[in-house]
């Protein structure tokens, strides 16, 4: 019997000066394993889930560009699904400057915005940071009551699965869709 050796996710992409390669996707969850700074971005009361995805990049957008090439303007089929469906979550219909995907945009700073949205059972912040050379989506959940906590567990591990795919896939749209204020979506 032959072994097919399957080449590491991050084999072939650009190694970086400062450590990890580019285009390789880092996280952790767990609300105490959430750096500080992110953690106090999220706006919540208190925090029962958190979690955290970081690209490295060399793809420059504004925080808002990064969170409509994760998210889009509305939500999608899938995201109706998961956000309304099963958590339950009021979502804004339609296209808006002050809402990505239907979750509110509630602050943002030079290098992030917080995205908000809840349901009678759990409230949630979508943050997303993207100082140079790298992108950050931040998750934080509150959960209101005890639906929260026997919905959200096995959705997390779906969620956690397939966030570095998102962030990958907003560096692809964010490479190739320019916005007339932004001359070039690369840094240089």
């Amino acid at each position: 019997m032959t072994r097919s050796r399957r080449k590491p996710e991050s084999a072939g992409r650009e190694r970086d000066r400062d450590g990890p390669r580019r285009g390789v996707v880092e996280g952790a969850a767990g609300v105490h394993r959430m750096p500080e700074p992110l953690r106090s971005l999220s706006g919540l009361p208190s925090l029962d889930y958190a979690d955290h995805f970081t690209l490295r990049t060399d793809t420059a957008a504004a925080p808002e560009r990064w969170a409509r090439a994760l998210f889009g303007d509305v939500p999608g089929p899938a995201e109706r699904f998961i956000w309304r469906g099963l958590l339950g979550l009021r979502l804004s219909r339609g296209r808006s400057p002050e809402t990505v995907a239907g979750w509110r945009v509630t602050a943002r700073g030079e290098d992030w915005i917080r995205l908000e949205a809840a349901s009678w059972f759990l409230a949630g912040a979508l943050v997303v940071r993207a100082p140079r050379g790298q992108v950050t989506l931040g998750t934080f959940l509150h959960y209101r009551r005890r639906p929260g906590r026997a919905i959200w567990p096995p959705l997390s591990a779906v969620h956690r699965r397939l966030a570095p795919g998102v962030l990958r896939d907003a560096e692809a749209r964010v490479r190739t869709t320019r916005t007339p204020d932004e001359p070039d979506a690369a840094m240089s």
